[in-house]
């Protein structure tokens, strides 16, 4: 579906929705309490998954939505990585540890060479200090696993910002520390100070505190896909290069907020240093994609890496269904080096095209 102008290939049908949701999730089948077989607790959606290869299946932990708008996890998994998802029979029972945490979703999957499974999700609960009944508090929630089935839960990430979405374990340790991928933001919807995509560390994950102001590593900026907010999305991936990072950036428009994917990278040695930031979105919802509970909307935060350098990206569409991309390391990588950044301007942007096609004319 669509064209990935030859970067990656998108596929054409979803690989979950509400629809996947098993029925004995949603329907009483004692006929004695459900003699007309009404659906009791409906799926709303089906989206932003975290994503790992584990003892031979394709696993994903989906962020199901109920019709009551409550989010919870699931696991599903396959043997193949562009279909035949199944979920288990449970959903995920985190432990109830925070009284006051309303809603939980967008679990982000690390596999830390300390040997865990790590999800680090949004945990959401009502800001008591407002008065508004709208107003909320985000912050990391903290998991670990082996098997995806029995869950140790964490405290929750501490850091200088009054919310924190969108947060991203690395896969590595750095200068013996965990390292996180954080977005802090003033407040529940908007950014106010937050800068963008930034990296902190903290000594141990059982408590886990980030140890130093946070730094910027992908910056928001005035006209691009990240204007209005960015966050990390999938685990970044290891290369000979670089950690490729595929995250999200966010620009207001006419018909409200849109969101795509955009991908850059930071160093092996220093995964707090950007050194490359190719120009524009990577993956945008097309057609169908693009009409759901919140349209327009494209969002990743997991994808899986086989030892044969094929890549799967799982990202949702308009908050409604998940589907999956497929490419290369290869591939991110001649994209992720060798696509020009944005020169910010659109006189420059003409300059930089015509270059291009001055190149291209000996071809012609």
């Amino acid at each position: 579906m669509g064209d990935g102008g030859g970067i990656y290939e998108r596929y054409e049908y979803p690989v979950l929705t509400a629809e996947h949701a098993p029925y004995f999730w949603k329907y009483d089948l004692n006929p004695e309490t459900n003699p007309f077989l009404m659906e009791r607790l409906g799926i709303n959606a089906v989206m932003n998954s975290g994503a790992v290869y584990l003892n031979g299946k394709y696993c994903l932990v989906a962020r199901v939505e109920g019709n009551d708008r409550k989010s919870f996890f699931a696991v599903a998994e396959s043997d193949k990585p562009t279909e035949g998802f199944r979920f288990r029979n449970y959903p995920v029972r985190l432990p109830d540890t925070c009284p006051e945490e309303t809603n939980v979703y967008d679990m982000r999957l690390t596999q830390h060479e300390d040997g865990w499974i790590y999800g680090v999700f949004c945990s959401e609960s009502k800001d008591t200090s407002s008065n508004g009944l709208s107003a909320a508090i985000a912050q990391a929630g903290i998991v670990r696993t082996k098997d995806l089935e029995n869950w140790e839960r964490l405290p929750n990430l501490k850091s200088p910002s009054p919310q924190q979405r969108n947060v991203v374990l690395h896969p590595e340790f750095v200068d013996g520390k965990y390292a996180f991928y954080t977005r802090p933001q003033d407040d529940f919807i908007t950014t106010g100070s937050g800068g963008g995509v930034c990296f902190g560390l903290c000594e141990s994950i059982e408590n886990p505190v980030i140890c130093a102001e946070e730094k910027v590593i992908s910056p928001r900026v005035y006209h691009t896909v990240t204007e209005v907010k960015n966050g990390a999305g999938a685990v970044p991936i290891k290369t000979p290069k670089g950690w490729i990072h595929i995250a999200h950036g966010v620009r207001n428009t006419a018909a409200g907020l849109r969101y795509v994917i955009y991908v850059f990278d930071t160093a092996l040695d220093d995964p707090s240093r950007l050194i490359a930031s190719p120009s524009g979105l990577f993956i945008a919802p097309h057609g169908e994609e693009r009409v759901g509970d919140v349209s327009n909307v494209c969002f990743t935060n997991g994808a899986i890496v086989r030892d044969d350098g094929n890549v799967y990206i799982y990202y949702a569409s308009s908050d409604t269904r998940l589907h999956v991309a497929s490419t290369t390391v290869e591939k991110l990588m001649d994209y992720t080096f060798n696509t020009p950044s944005d020169p910010l301007r659109s006189a420059d942007c003409v300059k930089q095209r015509c270059t291009l096609i001055d190149s291209n004319m000996k071809f012609m």
